[in-house]
């Protein structure tokens, strides 16, 4: 494909264009469900496109064609330089100015011990079967589901600065959700992982047992009481940390949402640029970074789309917010040059600046210790409901389940649990971060940005932490 991106971007500065790069993407997914009651379901679906985007006279012009004959090709480039001529017509002072990029040939690939396409559905049919049948043996079960994502995607990457890039990423993972009915009451459990890794990913969750246990939790929830409201001291388990990250960090430092270019799904931000480099947005306690490269990450790759390498920056540094995820385009505002953030979700859509994998870095407690070292909290995780504002100020995050903390001790599991608060209060209020024997990274293919929608892939490794005087309670 090489050859016809390289023909693309010459018609495309024929036509006009000062500058062009050209993807030619290959998504291949494999989703299996199995759900108790009813038959398993597995599909295979390949999209397959090249979406070209060009810069003329400072406006941007995107566009996108499966086919790669020569006549499709052709249009495609005219399609794209027309739109830019258009834009360029309504831009506001000197237009796009790009952070320069060095010629450069490259090839990634996500590391793979078993490559997930090439286990037969049946047994992966079966490894999710086994989870379903082991929760819905117990009574009170009313539904169990898991299922298993499997997805690849093959990008050639050319820009007219001279970066030819080929990529290979492969995601894997698995969920299960388990309901119990009785006592006038509906509860759920659910855990759900993936990662940039191959099947091996997925075996090492161990749906099975997780099933089982995730089936006494629901059944055990429809006799706890509702957790009470108040303030307390809270203590928030990893998979409900990652979610806290993903909204009250990760998008709130998307650069184009904090200007206003992008403003779908809740979406401007309170960290405007004057914050940066001083903004006081947690306690010493919170140090978050942006990092492409971690192993094993669904943020992880090895170029972003617009040929940058995958970099680690610091986001917030002992409390204080540093820096964005920027592009090519808004990098130089601050006189820096991309962080390399800018994906697209297929070949049909124009690279936005997205999240890599947002992660709170590990601190020095463990979970056993904060806990031994509160006197009357709550401890929740695992998500259920989320709620923000606009600018991602503040926010209500809801939980499958909860455990009262008295005097250093878990007490008696608590339902409907929830908080809420301000993103600089809460993380103000964190005093206690657990190490990096609890630390794990957990991946979340469903981020939403743009209009159209693109959802992508994305990581955050997180931690249990503790937060003091959080509104808590507030769940139903």
């Amino acid at each position: 494909m090489l050859v016809e991106l390289e023909r693309v971007l010459g018609m495309a500065q024929k036509l006009g264009a000062e500058y062009a790069d050209a993807r030619y993407v290959t998504i291949t997914r494999e989703p299996v469900t199995v759900t108790s009651g009813s038959g398993p379901e597995v599909s295979v679906s390949k999209s397959t496109g090249l979406g070209l985007r060009v810069l003329v006279d400072g406006a941007w012009g995107f566009a996108a064609t499966p086919y790669i004959d020569q006549r499709s090709l052709g249009k495609v480039c005219e399609e794209a330089v027309k739109i830019a001529m258009a834009s360029a017509r309504y831009k506001t002072g000197d237009g796009v100015t790009l952070s320069p990029l060095p010629p450069l040939r490259a090839r990634w690939q996500t590391p793979v011990k078993v490559d997930p396409f090439q286990v037969k559905p049946e047994e992966k049919i079966a490894y999710l079967k086994d989870a379903v049948d082991a929760a819905s043996r117990m009574p009170e079960i009313s539904r169990a589901s898991a299922s298993m994502m499997t997805y690849r995607e093959e990008k050639e990457f050319m820009s007219t600065d001279g970066r030819q890039i080929q990529q290979t990423l492969v995601h894997t993972g698995a969920s299960i959700s388990v309901s119990a009915v009785g006592e006038g009451d509906v509860q759920t459990r659910s855990f759900a992982d993936y990662a940039g890794c191959g099947y091996e990913f997925v075996e090492s969750l161990d749906l099975k047992n997780l099933g089982e246990d995730l089936a006494s939790e629901a059944r055990d929830l429809l006799r706890a009481p509702v957790c009470p409201e108040g303030v307390r001291d809270l203590v928030v388990g990893g998979s409900m940390m990652a979610l806290q990250i993903h909204e009250s960090c990760g998008h709130p430092v998307e650069l184009d949402r904090v200007l206003g270019q992008e403003a779908t799904f809740a979406g401007t931000s309170f960290l405007t640029p004057e914050k940066k480099g001083s903004f006081r947005y947690g306690s010493p306690e919170v140090n978050i970074v942006a990092d492409a490269t971690v192993p094993g990450g669904l943020g992880t790759f090895g170029f972003d789309d617009e040929g940058v390498e995958a970099q680690r920056t610091k986001l917030v540094v002992k409390g204080v917010f540093q820096d964005y995820l920027t592009s090519r385009e808004l990098a130089p505002m601050f006189g820096q040059e991309s962080n390399g953030t800018m994906r697209a979700a297929g070949w049909e859509n124009i690279p936005l600046i997205r999240m890599t994998n947002i992660n709170l870095e590990p601190g020095d407690w463990t979970l056993d210790e904060i806990i031994k070292h509160t006197k009357d909290g709550i401890f929740v995780d695992s998500p259920k409901s989320w709620s923000l504002d606009d600018k991602r100020l503040n926010f209500h995050f809801g939980q499958e389940i909860a455990y009262e903390i008295k005097d250093g001790s878990l007490g008696r599991m608590l339902k409907n649990p929830g908080y809420t608060g301000t993103t600089p209060e809460f993380w103000g209020s964190c005093d206690a971060v657990a190490g990096k024997k609890e630390w794990r990274m957990w991946g979340t293919p469903g981020c939403a940005k743009g209009e159209p929608v693109q959802v992508i892939h994305v990581g955050h490794g997180a931690s249990p932490c503790r937060f003091r005087g959080v509104k808590v309670g507030v769940g139903r």
